[in-house]
Formats: structure tokens, sequence, C-alpha cells
């Protein structure tokens, strides 16, 4: 039995939702850069579940549909205010109120694909209301009901916020969103996979996803990227800060890729976005600091920046909190998440893979008063 350290290499699944051949990513067949230029979020949602783009007439249901499912019950958010909010991490409490979604929902254990599609919409539609409200709740205040007249991205932005998002930030917000949407069959969507694949539900899917995604080797990175960036504080830091690093052995985070070979499509999306968010805030340190730091780790170590990297100082300059920046790559990953866990439902096997034992071997059973 031949057995292959965190499943590198291994090809556990076929799919039809994204690729990653050649350093290229695609949803469904179009490039990534692609979509990141021209398309919606709604868009891309409709294309990950749906295996094309929409129609006009369908993409104007399926915005209708996520803004009239956009309301969260008002128990979830009275939940939130019991918890130890100064202890909870944002990531933790849109696990616990995802998975409390599922108790309102009547349709919960319906397991024919028409269930399965509306749950899809309601929890693609709440994840935001989820984590504007908690950020919200935590700072004392009440979340902010959605408009029906907004799109996804300016949604987000103005119930966060209680204002209305000006056109950069939202056409920045939807670029970010589009990028984060799928990513083949990384460790939170196989997670989501292995999940439904026993027949559980999508809400337990869904949770599991985000238990995942928690991890800082996984979505957590980018929240590490802004805390090394504080941390370093002024351009002229970068490079004693990275040569320490460096020479010490100690992993930067946002670097490198294990898919990718010659470097990750989607950070020079966000590294253009990151240049023109810092230079309308005044902030441009946050860019100047991270190009300096990727020309130190790409010229020393050959790693190039991951879609991490840039997020981090795209999400600073739009005002949100750091520890938010795990909870928006889900607000946008659901969407994947949901697109393999409809797949996986349509052709369902038990994933159940082996492990190769390396155990003691022949033990015996000792008296307990003889050990």
């Amino acid at each position: 039995m031949s057995t292959t350290r965190g499943l590198e290499g291994v090809v556990a699944t076929t799919s039809s939702v994204s690729s990653i051949i050649d350093d290229v990513l695609t949803y469904q067949g179009y490039n990534i850069d692609d979509l990141a230029d021209n398309a919606s979020f709604e868009e891309v949602i409709y294309l990950l579940w749906n295996g094309r783009l929409p129609k006009r007439s369908e993409l104007d249901e399926l915005t209708k549909d996520l803004a009239a499912n956009m309301e969260v019950p008002k128990e979830v958010f009275d939940y939130m205010k019991a918890y130890p909010i100064k202890e909870v991490h944002p990531m933790a409490a849109l696990r616990t109120a995802v998975s409390q979604l599922a108790l309102y929902d009547e349709e919960a254990d319906e397991m024919n694909e028409e269930a399965n599609k509306r749950k899809a919409v309601r929890l693609q539609a709440k994840v935001p209301t989820i984590v504007t409200g908690f950020s919200r709740i935590r700072e004392g205040k009440e979340p902010i009901a959605p408009k029906k007249d907004l799109s996804f991205a300016a949604n987000f932005l103005y119930m966060l916020n209680g204002e209305n998002p000006d056109e950069t930030s939202i056409t920045a917000f939807n670029k970010a969103l589009v990028l984060h949407a799928d990513h083949e069959l990384n460790a939170s969507t196989f997670t989501a996979r292995v999940c439904v694949a026993t027949l559980s539900d999508v809400y337990s899917g869904i949770t599991a996803a985000i238990g995942a995604l928690k991890g800082p080797l996984h979505g957590g990175a980018n929240e590490r990227v802004m805390a090394m960036l504080t941390e370093i504080g002024e351009v002229e830091n970068v490079e004693p800060y990275i040569r320490k690093a460096l020479d010490n052995k100690e992993k930067i985070m946002g670097f490198g890729h294990r898919v990718y070979k010659k470097g990750d499509p989607r950070a020079k999306h966000l590294r253009e976005m990151s240049r023109k968010l810092t230079a309308i805030t005044g902030e441009s340190k946050w860019y100047e600091m991270s190009i300096k730091a990727e020309e130190m780790v790409v010229s020393e170590k050959g790693l190039p920046p991951n879609v991490d990297f840039y997020s981090a100082s795209v999400y600073h300059s739009l005002g949100i909190d750091h520890d938010l920046f795990t909870p928006i790559f889900a607000t946008s990953r659901v969407s994947g998440w949901l697109a393999h866990i409809l797949e996986q439902y349509s052709d369902n096997r038990l994933i159940r893979p082996r492990a190769e034992y390396v155990g003691p071997e022949k033990q015996q059973y000792i008296p307990i008063d003889e050990r």
C-alpha cells in the first residue's frame, strides 16, 4: 500500500466545477482572469451551480432569490449576543451560526435535488448577513438588514458599515468574491464532500467546510499576512524583518502554493486592487511593504505570492477588521462548496480511504495490576 503525505498529488474524485491545469484556474472551463475582469459574483454563483453562465432572466431570478433570503432568524443573532464576544473568533461564530440555521429550515433534511438547490440559495444569501451581523454585535451595535436593491458585494459592505459603498469599493469587493469562489479540491472543499458523501445534509457539509477553512494553513493565512504587515509597520522595516525570518527559516504567510508551480493566477488581480485602494485611502505603505516583501521572498526562496498575500491589504483598505478576512473568504467560497456538494449528491459514493498502519504489532493484553 503506497501513501502520500497530505494526499499531495492524489486524484480523489472527478469534478466539473473548477480546474487547475498548468497554473491556470478555471470555473466550469472559464479562465479566472476572464471572470475576474468581467463577471459579477452572482453570475459566478450561477455558473458554479449550473455549469454555464446565466441568461439575463436567469441572473435576475437568482439575484432576486438571494436578496429575498438574506435575512437571518432573529434567534441566531440573539444567541450571538449571549456569546462571550471578546473571546469568540468570527470563524467560530460563523461555524456555530450556520449549524444553527438548519434548525430554522423545514427542508434541512430533505435530500431531493430541488430542496438542496433551495437550501443552497438560502445559505449563500445568509452567510454575509451572519458575518456582518456578528461584526456589529460585538461592537455593541444592532445588525443591519440587507437592501433588496443592492448587489451581493454592495450589500455586504452596506450591512458591515451602515453606509452605501462607493463604486470603487463595490468593484474591488466583487472581484475579490469572484477570485475566492472556488479552488478545485482544497482542504475545506474536500471536507464538505466527505461530509455529505455520508448523505448528511447541506448545513452539515458547509459547517464542516467552515471548520476546515478556519485553520491558519488554509483560509486563516490572510489574517496572518495582515498581522505580519502590521508588525513590520513601515517600508524601511521590511528588509530586516523578512531577512530575519528567512535566516531563521520561519514560515512567511502568503507565499507559495502546493498546486501552483509558477504562481497563483489570482494574486495579480489582488495586487492591482491593493495598489489602487491603498492609494485612494492614502495608505500606500501597505502596498509598498507588500511589494518589497514579495521581491525578497521571490528572490531568496523562489516562492511567488498566493491569493492570501494581497487580499490582506485589499480588505484592510476597505475598512474591514482583520479577523473578518477569513469569514469573507467563506462568504465567497460557500458558492464553491455548495457547487461541490450538489455535484457529490448527484453521483454519490461514500468517501472512505485507507490508512497505512505504522503502529506497534503483536501486542498482548496485560492485566492492569501487572502493568
